[in-house]
């Protein structure tokens, strides 16, 4: 049960982030992602962003999806292979981006796909 729990948490919140790339204010996202400000307001990095946002939403829709479309075995694979994505984005997010996303993005994912191999 905490397994599904948290795996809920983690597709929760990569819709979350989702909204925030796509449709959150340059504010919202120059703080987010400690990003400067005017970078931010750059037509192209907004695109980037909301680029980015649908490939983070649909890590999220693909994990609730999973529990409709999988069971057993089969689920726990997908689980794991979703979440072992996850986990690696955020190594290289954590790395080349801002180190918040390894609290925010791995610790999660990394917690959950754990409780995949219990």
């Amino acid at each position: 049960m905490a397994m599904i729990i948290l795996i809920w948490i983690v597709a929760i919140e990569h819709l979350g982030i989702m909204l925030l790339e796509m449709f959150g204010s340059p504010q919202q996202q120059a703080q987010a992602f400690d990003m400067p400000l005017e970078y931010v307001k750059q037509p192209t990095a907004r695109v980037a962003l909301a680029n980015q946002g649908i490939y983070n939403g649909m890590l999220g829709v693909l994990l609730i999806v999973s529990f409709f479309f999988f069971h057993g075995a089969v689920l726990v694979t997908v689980l794991r292979l979703l979440l072992g994505l996850i986990v690696i984005v955020a190594l290289y997010g954590g790395l080349t981006a801002t180190k918040k996303i390894w609290l925010v993005q791995l610790l999660p994912a990394a917690i959950a796909w754990l409780c995949t191999l219990i």
